[in-house]
This record gives C-alpha cells, sequence and structure tokens, in this order.
C-alpha cells in the first residue's frame, strides 16, 4: 500500500534541459508581425535612428520590446524572455541597447513618434485588406471609441499628479477601433496626459480623434464611412463644431451632460413620444425608453445635431442623482446621424462600452503603469503598449476564428503563447513540436496554418 504524500505528483526537477522552447505559442505574434509587415515598415520609418556599423535595426528593438508587453511584460528589462529564445525571436538588443534606443526616441520627440505610428497605420491597412470579411469595416463602416483611461504611478514621475478620482498619476486620452461583437478591438491613438487633465478638454479631444483618423486608410475620409463615439467628456461646444466641420464623411455619437435645461425639457416631453429601448437582436429593453430632445435645447449647438435622451430604472442599489426624473435614470447623446431611428442610434451609442474592455486588455498590456521617468519616454512606451495591442487584435482577426476571436489578452497569454514546444531541426529547416496533450494546440496549429496561406506583403 502506499501513502499519499499530497494532492499532487512529486517530480524531480533537473535544470539541464535542450531542445525546448518556452512561450512557444508566442510564434502566433512573431508570423503576425510578418504577415502584417509591421517589421518591414518599421524598419524602414526608424532607418534615420539606426548608428552606422549598428548590430540590432531600431524597428526590431521596439518589435521587441512589444512583443515582450504582448506577452505579459510590464517594463523594458522583459525583453530577456525573448533574447532566451533565439530560435524564435532572432537576435535581441541587450538591456543597455534598449534603454538607449528609447531615450534616443524620446529626445527625437514628434519625429520619432510620426515615424512609428506611420509604419503602424500602413501596416493596419495591409491587415485589413488581407482580412476582408474579419476587418472592422467589413459592414462599411469603421467605429472609433474615444475614451481616457486613469493609470497610476507610484513614483514620483514627471507629470504625475492627482487625478480627479483622488489617485496620482496620469491621465492619457486613447482611441479604439471596435471590432464589433465578433472581435476585439485594436488602438489608433494614444494622447499622454498629466493626472490633472480634463475629462472634457477639447483641445484634447481634437489632438486624438486627429491621431486615429490618421491611423485609418484614406478612403474613410468621404461618404460618412467612420463613426467618432465618445463619453461626456466630448459633448463639449468646441468638440461637436470640430466634428460638424467634418460632417460630410465624419459621423459622432457624443455623451451630453444632463443640464439644468434639458432636464425641464425632459420633463415635458409627452408620454405619447416615448419610444421603447431595444437590445442588440432587435427585442424590447425591458424598462428603458428613448426621445428626442428639440427646441431651445440645440441653440448654439451645431446645426444638423440631434439629441436623444434615455430614461431608465436604476441598477438595484443604484443612487439616483439630482438630474433624475420619477425615480428614473437619465442619459443623454448628440449625434448628426439623420437616417435611423432613436432606438437604433440609443443601441449604437451603448454599444460604446466596449470601449471598457479595450481598457482593461490595455492595462492587462503593459498600461497597468508608465515604467520611465519622463513624459518623453512613457510617450514612447504608450507607442509600445499599441504596438503590442495591435498584435493582440491582428493575430486573432486574421487566425482565430468563433469564440477564440474574443478571448482577450490574458486568455491568449494562458492558453495560446504560454504553449512550450519542442524545437527540431531537420532538411536545415526549424519545427516547432507542440505537445499533443496540451487543450489548445489544435487552436495554434491551426491558427499558424491560416497565417501560412495569407499573402506576403509587398
Amino acid at each position: 500500500m502506499k501513502k499519499r504524500i499530497g494532492s499532487y505528483p512529486r517530480v524531480r526537477v533537473e535544470g539541464y534541459g535542450h531542445a525546448v522552447v518556452s512561450q512557444a505559442g508566442a510564434v502566433l505574434l512573431v508570423e503576425t508581425v510578418r504577415k502584417a509587415g509591421l517589421d518591414q515598415a518599421m524598419s524602414r520609418t526608424l532607418a534615420p535612428w539606426r548608428k552606422q556599423r549598428a548590430v540590432h535595426d531600431p524597428g526590431k528593438i521596439l518589435l521587441d520590446v512589444a512583443l515582450a508587453v504582448a506577452l505579459g511584460g510590464d517594463c523594458l528589462a522583459d525583453v530577456a524572455m525573448l533574447r532566451a529564445e533565439p530560435d524564435v525571436f532572432g537576435p535581441v538588443a541587450s538591456d543597455p541597447t534598449v534603454s538607449r534606443l528609447i531615450d534616443t526616441l524620446a529626445e527625437a520627440g514628434p519625429k520619432a513618434l510620426s515615424a512609428i505610428r506611420t509604419a503602424r497605420a500602413a501596416a493596419r491597412e495591409h491587415v485589413w485588406n488581407v482580412a476582408k470579411h474579419a476587418a472592422p469595416d467589413a459592414s462599411g463602416e469603421v467605429i472609433v471609441d474615444l475614451d481616457g483611461v486613469l493609470v497610476l504611478a507610484h513614483s514620483e514621475k514627471q507629470d504625475a499628479t492627482a487625478t480627479w478620482k483622488k489617485t496620482f498619476g496620469h491621465h492619457p486620452l486613447m482611441g479604439f477601433v471596435d471590432h464589433g461583437s465578433g472581435g476585439s478591438g485594436e488602438p489608433v491613438a494614444g494622447l499622454l496626459r498629466p493626472g490633472n487633465a480634463g475629462s472634457n478638454t477639447a483641445a484634447d479631444h481634437i489632438t486624438t480623434a486627429q491621431l486615429a483618423l490618421a491611423q485609418l486608410p484614406k478612403k474613410y475620409r468621404r461618404g460618412r464611412r467612420t463613426l467618432i463615439p465618445t463619453d461626456s467628456g466630448g459633448g463639449t461646444h468646441e468638440f461637436t463644431a470640430w466634428l460638424a466641420q467634418r460632417g460630410r464623411w465624419l459621423s459622432y455619437s457624443v455623451g451630453m451632460t444632463i443640464t439644468e435645461q434639458i432636464h425641464q425639457a425632459v420633463l415635458k416631453v409627452p408620454a405619447t413620444a416615448w419610444t421603447a429601448a431595444i437590445e442588440p437582436g432587435g427585442e424590447i429593453r425591458d424598462g428603458a425608453w428613448v426621445a428626442e430632445i428639440t427646441g431651445d435645447c440645440l441653440k448654439g449647438w451645431p446645426k444638423g445635431m440631434r439629441l436623444i435622451v434615455r430614461k431608465e430604472r436604476p441598477h438595484p442599489g443604484a443612487q439616483l442623482r439630482i438630474t433624475d426624473a420619477d425615480g428614473l435614470r437619465l442619459t443623454c447623446f448628440a449625434t448628426n446621424t439623420s437616417d435611423m431611428a432613436i432606438a437604433a442610434l440609443e443601441l449604437r451609442h451603448r454599444q460604446r462600452a466596449r470601449a471598457e474592455d479595450r481598457i482593461r486588455a490595455a492595462r492587462a498590456t503593459g498600461l497597468r503603469n508608465l515604467p520611465l521617468h519622463d513624459t518623453a519616454q512613457n510617450q514612447i512606451w504608450l507607442e509600445i503598449v499599441q504596438l503590442a495591442l495591435d498584435l493582440l487584435a491582428w493575430m486573432p482577426m486574421l487566425a482565430l476564428t468563433g469564440k477564440t476571436r474574443r478571448w482577450e489578452p490574458r486568455r491568449l497569454r494562458l492558453r495560446l503563447f504560454s504553449a512550450a514546444a519542442q524545437i527540431i531541426t531537420t532538411a536545415r529547416r526549424r519545427h516547432l513540436r507542440f505537445a499533443r496533450h496540451w487543450p489548445w494546440t489544435d487552436v495554434i496549429t491551426d491558427a499558424l496554418a491560416r497565417l501560412e496561406t495569407l499573402p506576403n506583403p509587398g
């Protein structure tokens, strides 16, 4: 009779293994870089910062850091996990070389940022063209959500200040392209701001919108093929006026603060003017109604703007505000879309809540904190985070199907990227052999097969 010594089997540990690759599933991201042409684009745009007789290419260095962040790293030194696996990731620069490049790009300021963004835009256009029906523009419209993110700081970093939530850190403004209910989303803008930056600063919203639109192919700058939703932080006269000036090719759906004037107008809306809100499947949303407000509430706002109000029973335990009415929670938004019913417009605006999923993914991918001291350095880090998030969005778009395409970064790391494999060299070619018993080996191999069938960038 054998005695049990614990709940888990006991194994002997040795440190002399060979021909084994850790984080082998990351080959999915490496292949995505290749098929997107991101390595070529980054190498080309960052060529001015490559010194003569330099061993490492600046574009490759930055992509290596982005890959490390995509795999769960949260500082520059985490690139060491790639350096340990040269058979998969190739030669990786040393920590001092990485740090020097970040300092150099930070000193270059807007020129370096523009170079990185240009490479990302070129790769994005190629990925969308290759993805076809899986691309976020398959429906004929691209949705770019703008939202602020609070990033905590635990030390005295440049521009780290008290935030409106009584924390301490930074308050970047981000833009995300929504992939819809069948996918995730990808970042297209990141504006680093001090922690005390306002949520409704119109100049920052305009700058972020410009950065986001510059990431989209030029064909989305006509015929209202681009929609920009925001929360109430975007509901300012200056920002809506800027959006209205581009109304021929740009649609917007911005949250609005319930003012006393709007509150009084809602109280005068007759019961027959309220329409039941709807769910994504078309069924009626229980306990929610919408109506359109006209008249004096629109004075001083851009021509053609529609003001939609929703009233809904509050969630259990929710505290009513002074601007609510008859025990119902009031929310309001403005749009320039004229050819949709108000219930459909309200559903479209409510679905911008998916931006919170993108923010959660960003926090899990290098945006939990800003690891560097200077603002210019952390702006480069913010671009690296966006590169990592791009790869985490493009890989499922190009290679995964069904429910797996909606997996967020944490699940991708746990099930796919963390998979180990045996490396075998035969006929002068290297092969990765994943474990047969790993539950998601088929997902990895099928995804790699799909990537293999995609055309290479020109």
